[in-house]
């Protein structure tokens, strides 16, 4: 399967499922598809790491298959597993009829086995993108499964044998970079780093998904949450939550983003009563 044709290609039909991809990235998801290589996403939280693997999805009409990260993440969650209790059940009700070696046989089989989303993606033969969402928050033992999965996208299985990709899934990594990765995965990657988009772009997008947002309003949401994100905040606004707070103004038929205006709103993109704080102590707003 060809994913892509070209940056450009990646660039208009992103754009088409409301995803705006700048260069950079219209270029290393493009290499992702025609190298047959992982896409390392890596950048502060809420800048469209995800979102990017889902437009991918949807403007190929490939089915997406995500393993979520987290700190305890094992084999079993992460590539396959056993059904003991279906297999317990066989054994009892085969006792007694056959050898041990023919009930073995007999239990680990495609029927007993639990596939978890990496074994999923690399068996499906249709078109698959493989998102492995926050891998920074795994533990390190983990990589080393990811390493074996993403060199080869083959998978061994004492029982059954090796499982070798049919068609090798487009895969993207993100990562908040709250822990270094390893220079072996990230050789095994291409690198695209994503961050706040600058004034001009995050206007587009915001407008982009709600189309019935004021040119002045989405310029003063958008100086407004650029203030905010300068600030040392727990958590500055993502692009989502700009686009949230563009609805909400929408919804509350707010014309002019005064002082009240983002008082009375700024739960909808500050999720901190400290960062509410501060916010309302750096900015001088006035109630």
């Amino acid at each position: 399967m060809t994913w892509f044709a070209s940056p450009t290609d990646v660039v208009e039909r992103l754009t088409a499922t409301g995803y705006l991809a700048d260069a950079a990235t219209a270029t290393t998801t493009f290499l992702a598809g025609a190298l047959e290589k992982p896409m390392l996403v890596e950048g502060p939280a809420g800048v469209g790491k995800t979102e990017l693997a889902k437009a991918i999805s949807r403007a190929t009409g490939a089915e997406l298959v995500r393993l979520q990260c987290y700190e305890g993440l094992d084999e079993a969650r992460a590539l396959y597993e056993w059904n003991y209790k279906k297999q317990l059940l066989r054994i009892q009700a085969s006792s007694g009829d056959q050898e041990w070696s023919a009930t073995h046989d007999d239990i680990f089989t495609d029927e007993f086995l639990l596939t978890r989303p990496l074994l999923t993606a690399i068996r499906r033969e249709e078109p698959t993108v493989l998102l492995i969402d926050e891998v920074d928050k795994t533990d390190v033992e983990v990589e080393g499964l990811l390493l074996e999965v993403l060199s080869d996208f083959q998978v061994t299985i004492p029982e059954l044998g090796t499982v070798e990709a049919v068609r090798r899934p487009l895969v993207v990594l993100t990562s908040n970079a709250s822990r270094e990765l390893s220079e072996a995965l990230k050789r095994r990657c291409l690198y695209l780093h994503l961050d706040y988009p600058d004034a001009e772009r995050e206007r587009e997008i915001v407008s982009s998904q709600v189309p019935g947002l004021e040119d002045k309003v989405a310029e003063q949401l958008v100086a407004t949450v650029g203030r905010l994100r300068e600030l040392e905040l727990k958590k500055a606004p993502s692009i989502a939550e700009s686009v949230d707070w563009a609805r909400t103004l929408i919804a509350l038929e707010i014309r002019d983003l005064d002082d009240k205006a983002v008082n009375d709103t700024l739960g909808v993109v500050l999720k901190h009563s400290s960062d509410h704080d501060r916010a309302i102590r750096e900015l001088r707003l006035r109630k």
